[in-house]
């Protein structure tokens, strides 16, 4: 991937979708990480859940966009979830968002890598954000 087809990366939309917080899965989640459950309010990892299952793509094809490929070895670099409300049990949202950075870099020993950053945005149905997050993907360049 070119430096100029990097940059173009940036303010591309990420398609989106819905995710609801279905009760089980609530349950589940709960139970996994020793959390107890009210049956109301969502752990909070939903936030990342709920966007992460919700962008209406797959990893495979975010890699693709950034120009690379699992067998490249991406690697998740950064994260930030900002929980606006607390998530409800059965609540369905809208997920949004986009990518907001894309930076080369070059280190001693790492050599050329990219590090390109996405925004997911949890709207709720009145449509108002009720979380969002922010990931970064870095990826090795080994061919740069």
């Amino acid at each position: 991937m070119t430096e100029s087809e990097l940059a173009a990366i940036v303010g591309r939309p990420i398609p989106g979708g819905t995710y609801t917080i279905e009760p089980y899965v609530d349950w589940l989640l709960n139970d996994v990480v020793g959390s107890p459950r009210n049956g109301t309010v969502a752990h909070p990892l939903f936030a990342y859940i709920s966007v992460a299952v919700g962008k209406g793509v797959s990893w495979d094809e975010v890699f693709a966009i950034c120009g690379a490929t699992a067998a490249d070895g991406p690697m998740f670099g950064e994260h930030e979830t900002v929980l606006e409300r607390p998530l409800q049990v059965g609540e369905s949202f809208t997920v949004s968002g986009e990518f907001v950075s894309a930076e080369r870099k070059r280190g001693k020993r790492t050599g050329v890598f990219d590090i390109v950053g996405f925004r997911l945005a949890l709207t709720d149905a009145a449509g108002e954000l009720a979380a969002s997050t922010y990931n970064s993907i870095v990826f090795p360049r080994r061919d740069a």
